[in-house]
């Protein structure tokens, strides 16, 4: 069988509408015999071919899979930085909560422990990561697990002090129902 045919029955085979957002690392078994030099052009072909998508530097995406395209930047946000903190936080979820009337449009801001940067993901939009100083143990009560974006979430309080410490504008907040939440 073609590798590049081998590597899609596996794709297809683990993809799921939930899970369809894969590193180079997740992938590398499938083929061990290939050198990683020819394992980075098979994924380039995959990419040219049509049968995945390159969200960003080292993460791909099946379409296939019929994924949500409102989760596609929070799964990837812990697919990118699995090992740090990271929770939504900022005017993602000011907006989410009806604080702020702009919404995001196919942009996320996530607090990050690792360091402040903006990742294009092309046509599924962008990932804002803020670097936090925050320790796990100073957030609680403050953020919760959100099951469906797969990733932590501010309260509005605490995205309000981050909005704070981060130094962004405030100017678009409605403080009347801000405090409805705090």
């Amino acid at each position: 069988m073609q590798p590049i045919r081998q590597l899609m029955d596996v794709i297809s085979h683990l993809a799921s509408q939930q899970a369809c957002l894969f590193t180079p690392a997740d992938l590398r078994s499938v083929l061990p015999e290939h050198s990683d030099t020819a394992f980075k052009t098979l994924l380039s072909r995959a990419v040219r071919e049509g049968h995945l998508a390159k969200l960003c530097r080292g993460l791909y995406l099946y379409e296939k899979a019929n994924p949500d395209r409102g989760l596609i930047l929070p799964h990837a946000v812990s697919k990118l930085r699995p090992l740090g903190l990271n929770y939504l936080s900022l005017e993602t979820v000011l907006s989410d909560a009806g604080v702020i009337s702009q919404i995001p449009m196919n942009r996320i801001m996530v607090m990050s422990s690792g360091r402040s940067s903006v990742i294009d993901c092309g046509p599924w939009g962008t990932i804002e990561f803020i670097k936090t100083r925050q320790r796990p143990k100073e957030l609680v009560g403050q953020v919760e697990y959100d099951p469906i974006a797969r990733l932590w979430r501010a309260s509005v309080a605490q995205a309000l002090r981050d909005m704070r410490a981060t130094h962004r504008s405030i100017d678009l907040i409605d403080w009347k129902a801000a405090h409805e939440f705090v």
